[in-house]
C-alpha cells in the first residue's frame, strides 16, 4: 500500500504593489525588491522568487525582471547562482531607507553611476588645465570642507560646491552644465551619503575628505590620470556608503555580509 504522502508548504507571497505605468518598471521592481531586502523580508542569504514568480507578482515581462534583477547584482545586493536563482548578498542598514525614501533610490543609483563618467574627466582635464585662480577655487572649497567635520556639520552643499569647482577648472563650459543640470539628484545623492556616514561614525566622514584630498594633490600636481582614478574612486567609494557596503571607518564595525 502506498505510504500517504503530505502536501509541501506553500510558498509565501510577497506583498508588491502594482506598477505605476507612468515611471520605469524595471526601476520601481528595483525599488520594492530593495526595500524588502533593508526590511529583513529577504534576508541575506534567501533565495528572491523565480523571474517568472516575481514578474506575475508584479505584473510585469521577464525582461523587466531581468534588468531589476541586473541592477540589484550591479549594486552588489543580489548575487545570482548559476541554475540556482538570484540570492540575497547584501542587506543595507535600515536608515538607508529613511534617508533615502523608496521612488528615488533608482534614479540616485543612476546618478552616481553616471557622475562616475562625467566627473572623472572634469577632473582630468582640470589637472591638464586649471589656473591658478580656479586651483586657488578648489583648494577653498576643500577648506570649507575641512570646517564642515571640525562643526559636525552635514556639509552637503559644501560638498557639491567642490565638485563644481572641479568642474569648471575643466574649462569645458559643457561638464558644468551637465553637473549642474543634474543639481537636485547630484545634491540629494550627497546628502544621503553624508548623512548616512554620520548616523553610521563622524570618522566616516574623514575617509570621505582623503578622498577629496587625493583629487585636489593630483591636479595641483597636474597628473590627469591619477586625477581620474582618484575622482571615480571616490564617487563610486560614495555610492558604496549609500548601499551599507564601504570600508568600514577606524573603531566602525564591519558591515554585515561584507
Amino acid at each position: 500500500m502506498p505510504r500517504p504522502t503530505r502536501d509541501a508548504a506553500p510558498e509565501p507571497t510577497p506583498d508588491f504593489q502594482p506598477p505605476v505605468r507612468s515611471a520605469k518598471l524595471a526601476d520601481q521592481l528595483y525599488e520594492q525588491v530593495l526595500a524588502k531586502i533593508v526590511s529583513g523580508e529577504f534576508a541575506e542569504g534567501d533565495k528572491l522568487p523565480s523571474e517568472t514568480r516575481l514578474g506575475g507578482l508584479f505584473g510585469v515581462s521577464r525582461p523587466v525582471v531581468r534588468e531589476a534583477l541586473s541592477r540589484l547584482q550591479a549594486d552588489g545586493l543580489v548575487a545570482a547562482r548559476h541554475g540556482a536563482g538570484s540570492f540575497v548578498r547584501h542587506r543595507p542598514r535600515t536608515e538607508f531607507q529613511s534617508v533615502a525614501p523608496i521612488g528615488s533610490i533608482a534614479d540616485l543609483m543612476r546618478c552616481f553611476e553616471f557622475r562616475v563618467a562625467l566627473e572623472g574627466e572634469a577632473a582630468c582635464l582640470a589637472a591638464e588645465r586649471h589656473t591658478a585662480a580656479e586651483l586657488t577655487a578648489i583648494e577653498e572649497a576643500l577648506a570649507a570642507l575641512d570646517r564642515v567635520i571640525e562643526t559636525g556639520a552635514l556639509g552637503a552643499e559644501e560638498d557639491n560646491a567642490f565638485h563644481i569647482a572641479v568642474a569648471r577648472a575643466a574649462q569645458n563650459d559643457l561638464f558644468t552644465t551637465a553637473l549642474e543640470s543634474l543639481g537636485r539628484h547630484v545634491l540629494n545623492g550627497i546628502h544621503v551619503a553624508r548623512i548616512l556616514s554620520l548616523a553610521h561614525n563622524r570618522s566616516r566622514l574623514r575617509l570621505v575628505q582623503d578622498e577629496h584630498v587625493a583629487v585636489v594633490e593630483a591636479i595641483r600636481r597636474r597628473d590627469p590620470d591619477g586625477a581620474r582614478n582618484a575622482m571615480r574612486r571616490h564617487i563610486e567609494n560614495a555610492r558604496l556608503r549609500v548601499l551599507g557596503r564601504g570600508d568600514p571607518a577606524p573603531g566602525d564595525e564591519p558591515d554585515a555580509g561584507s
